[in-house]
């Protein structure tokens, strides 16, 4: 059974992304148990891609860092598996259509249960072909998260009414990336997921300051953070862990004020 709902049951959540691999699994390990102890309420394990369509220049990097480290898809599966031995933390996969679909939607999905995963991300999946994919994790107790997005205003009733786990809102249009200022009507967004579901809904893309992650959670149910967290894998390397846990920890500060 998915273990979402947990990250959300006590206040607003903060959720960390974390690459699998940059520079190495070793390090991955470290950034996410330190993310977890720090306050992340869920952890997004990205699985790398040689075209990763919806991320900036920051992720882009970490997946090329990864890949080059020679990471595969069967390493991260298997590294999951052992990081649930140490940590109850939700987890979930963000990846790539084509990542699973090579993979193989049953046996990525089975792979997944196998290692206490609790649902996937695949961000360049419409909510219109998502049935091609959610079938697999839904049999296995896992939740297919849907995303929504500025240009999503009128179908954000549907996606939110069938949405699993959570709903990740996408707060400006383009790719991930730290952002110096969020213009899109996120407050107007979330009522429309109230009025059509009850799920929770956490804001990504662009989010990177503590006033940031304040004000998108203060308006919905919590923060998702990324590319602040592997600029300081960048700049860290194989070091990065204390210091990608005490940013965790003054951005749960931040949304625990709330």
């Amino acid at each position: 059974m998915s273990r979402i709902p947990e990250a959300f049951a006590h206040g607003k959540a903060f959720v960390a992304f974390i690459t699998c691999g940059d520079p190495d699994l070793q390090t991955t390990e470290e950034a996410v148990l330190a993310a977890a102890e720090n306050g992340a309420d869920l952890i997004e394990l990205g699985i790398p891609f040689s075209d990763p369509t919806a991320e900036g220049p920051v992720i882009q990097a970490a997946n090329m860092r990864a890949l080059s480290g020679g990471v595969t898809t069967d390493r991260i599966l298997d590294f999951a598996a052992s990081l649930r031995q140490r940590t109850t933390v939700p987890m979930v996969f963000m990846t790539y259509a084509n990542v699973v679909f090579s993979y193989g939607i049953g046996r990525f999905a089975q792979r997944c249960r196998e290692a206490g995963m609790d649902g996937v991300i695949l961000p360049d999946v419409p909510w219109e072909e998502k049935e091609e994919f959610a079938p697999a994790f839904r049999a296995r107790g896992l939740d297919f998260i849907s995303l929504i997005a500025p240009t999503s205003a009128h179908r954000i009733g549907q996606i939110a009414g069938e949405a699993e786990g959570f709903l990740y809102i996408v707060s400006s249009l383009g790719v991930t990336g730290e952002r110096g200022a969020i213009t899109t009507d996120i407050g107007g967004m979330v009522s429309l997921v109230r009025a059509a579901s009850g799920i929770p809904c956490a804001v990504g893309f662009g989010i990177s300051t503590l006033e940031q992650a304040a004000r998108m959670a203060s308006l919905s149910d919590g923060a998702i953070v990324g590319s602040a967290i592997m600029r300081i894998i960048a700049e860290h390397g194989s070091q990065a862990a204390p210091y990608v846990g005490d940013y965790v920890r003054r951005m749960k500060d931040a949304l625990r004020a709330l």
